[in-house]
């Protein structure tokens, strides 16, 4: 677990936690580097800062932490000590556009609101924050317009806004401050893990434990830098743990609610993943693909529809609760499946009833 400082943070007054499924707002400059053949057995570190520019002992330690350098394939630490013609590659995350953030009119569902915070159901094709590629049409562009005349929020303020993210392609619930002592107060809660918060989600294969937990360190893949993975090294990446129930078993998938215990980068999507279960028509991990079921065309024209009724990954932020930062109320928020995620479970739920019977595989 990482060390936190309480001090600085009511001094800076503001704190955004590693939070679920963040948007891919950094770009990705890679280096790649061939060990000559006379090298002799060197500190990776060492040998990495002889021969990167513009690059630094920190640097490099930064990125041999966040699991960024691979040699031959595979994660290395910072003492990993090079060998003659080893492939190196690495990794740096640099900042993305710097964009400032304009009012944009564009419509929110606003599930709940007053003077300090205001809770919105995010629709799935919303990026929330501008970055790489989105620099407009982003759901805090619509925070903004929506408080344009509240002269206390100014949406380039980093000490206020978004307390928590959630990838464009998954729905749901979000919390956003209006004030810097409001974002401090649910910051700390995200950290403390104190809210609650589960999703719903539907995964290819029959999940035969009604219930189960996944801990495992996330960390980028090094093999596809858009992916992340569970790390086998419980050294590298970030500490995160998952809670999953069964809530219902259909065919050749199964729709669940993950209970997150901790939350970082497509947190979900990887552990149900390394438990074999990758949500349906997640294109990122593979699940636009037909990974379980029979060879039948019908079967086959089947799916293809149920990506068409929800294409994206079937993921919501079903649920949300957290203490108000100035009432100290319990707050406590639900949300309905949307339109696409419940026609496509409902149509599962059609082909699973109307089956010749239940098949475990």
């Amino acid at each position: 677990m990482q060390d936190f400082d309480l001090t600085s943070v009511e001094e800076s007054g503001a704190f955004v936690p590693d939070e679920l499924e963040l948007e891919e707002e950094t770009l990705f400059r890679e280096i790649r580097l061939t060990v000559d053949k006379g090298q002799s057995p060197i500190r990776i570190d060492k040998f990495l800062i002889d021969h990167v520019a513009n690059t630094s002992r920190n640097k490099i330690q930064q990125a041999a932490d966040a699991g960024s350098i691979a040699v031959n394939g595979k994660v290395v630490k910072s003492n990993y000590k090079v060998k003659p013609l080893d492939e190196i590659v690495i990794t740096y995350n640099t900042p993305a556009y710097d964009n400032s953030i304009v009012p944009e009119d564009i419509p929110l569902d606003i599930v709940y609101e007053d003077d300090v915070l205001m809770v919105v159901n995010k629709p799935a094709g919303l990026v929330v924050h501008p970055g790489c590629g989105n620099t407009h049409g982003t759901l805090i562009n619509a925070v903004a317009w929506h408080l344009k005349d509240n002269p206390d929020f100014d949406p380039n303020d980093p000490q206020v806004g978004l307390v928590h993210r959630i990838d464009k392609n998954t729905s749901g619930l979000l919390v956003v401050a209006k004030s810097a002592a409001a974002k401090a107060h649910l910051g700390m809660q995200f950290f403390n893990k104190t809210t609650k918060r589960t999703y719903n989600a539907v995964v290819w294969g029959n999940v035969k434990e009604d219930e189960g937990t996944v801990t495992g360190n996330i960390t980028r893949n090094p093999r596809n830098r858009l992916q992340m993975c569970v790390s086998p090294d419980d050294s590298v990446g970030k500490y995160a743990v998952t809670h999953y129930r069964v809530l219902e078993r259909l065919s050749y998938v199964s729709l669940v609610e993950c209970n997150l215990e901790t939350g970082r980068t497509h947190q979900i999507r990887v552990h149900m993943k390394h438990i074999g279960h990758i949500l349906f028509n997640d294109d990122v991990y593979g699940g636009d693909e037909i990974l379980k079921g029979t060879n039948f065309s019908k079967y086959s024209q089947f799916v293809r529809n149920c990506f068409r009724l929800c294409p994206r990954q079937a993921l919501h932020a079903k649920t949300l609760g957290f203490v108000h930062p100035v009432t100290g109320e319990m707050m406590f928020f639900d949300s309905e499946l949307p339109a696409d995620f419940k026609s496509m479970v409902e149509a599962w739920r059609r082909y699973s009833s109307a089956s010749s019977g239940y098949m475990n595989d």
